[in-house]
């Protein structure tokens, strides 16, 4: 291999970035988009917490996992919340230059001010898609 093809792969490597996803399979919204993520290529494995043979993240509890989106870093952290969706945009190709701005402040604030909100109509959107379903 020439040596600035093997530079090459190893910056796309290095890239890449591992993470475990958990996410609330009963969700269809949640479905949906980890359906959209696995299309994509996200190098992120995937935990569905709604399963009962899937074990949450040691640090929270089922119904806190289910509440709200978590992510197991590279590194071992468990993040939540807009941390979390920049983790797993870091992980999936197309989408890593977003998760490496959506890392940063101010948009990492910005990202979880919005999440908080979207964390309050939820369930109104779930009843809606449970029904046209």
């Amino acid at each position: 291999m020439s040596e600035q093809k093997q530079k090459t792969t190893e910056s796309a490597a290095e890239t890449a970035q591992t993470c475990e996803v958990f996410f609330d399979g009963s969700c269809p919204l949640c479905r949906a988009e980890i359906g959209l993520y696995r299309k994509s290529g996200s190098d992120a494995q995937f935990t569905d917490i709604s399963q009962e043979d899937a074990a949450p993240p040691q640090e929270i509890s089922r119904a806190e996992a289910m509440g709200r989106f978590h992510v197991r870093r590279s590194d071992g952290r468990l993040v939540s919340g807009a941390a979390a969706f920049a983790e797993l945009w870091k992980a999936t190709p197309g989408w890593r230059w977003l998760g490496h701005i959506a890392a940063l402040p101010p948009f990492v604030w910005i990202g979880e001010g919005l999440y908080r909100l979207f964390l309050l109509i939820r369930p109104t959107i779930q009843r809606a898609v449970r029904r046209a379903g």
